[in-house]
């Protein structure tokens, strides 16, 4: 998303002079670090492409540090924010997740169910990562 809030067509983060080249913005990038598991593929064919491996160590520097600091708008422009790293494996109910947001609880079990919110069943009780629900936050404001 550009600073005013609207998302840039597809073609805006293409660049380059000698080849195209995509410019990923560190949110996307920690959403693909974790859904297509971008760390064991770094370690399963390292060394394979030295091109390919600082791509994906680039992506996981930009990961971590989309991490480490959220961009949030406040309507005054962007601030950032400094959050702690959240732990291994920490996952959000739905009511933390709708607080968060500031919907309901029944809004974010829609949003599940309706396949917009990705989330796990463990048990009676979804859990989400906080990174997919960062990625249907920022599907919601487009």
């Amino acid at each position: 998303m550009n600073p005013a809030g609207r998302w840039r067509p597809p073609e805006s983060y293409v660049h380059g002079v000698d080849g195209p080249a995509v410019v990923v913005p560190a949110r996307v990038a920690a959403w693909l670090e974790r859904a297509a598991q971008l760390r064991a593929v770094r370690a399963q064919h390292r060394g394979a492409d030295p091109e390919v491996d600082a791509v994906l160590v680039a992506l996981a520097t930009a990961a971590a540090a989309w991490r480490t600091t959220r961009h949030l708008d406040t309507g005054h422009g962007i601030e950032q924010r400094k959050q702690p790293e959240p732990e291994a494996g920490s996952a959000l109910t739905t009511t933390q997740a709708a607080h968060l947001l500031g919907i309901t609880d029944r809004g974010i079990r829609a949003a599940i169910t309706g396949g917009r919110l990705t989330a796990q069943r463990v048990g009676d009780r979804w859990h989400i990562q906080r990174e997919d629900l960062e990625h249907y936050r920022a599907g919601r404001a487009a």
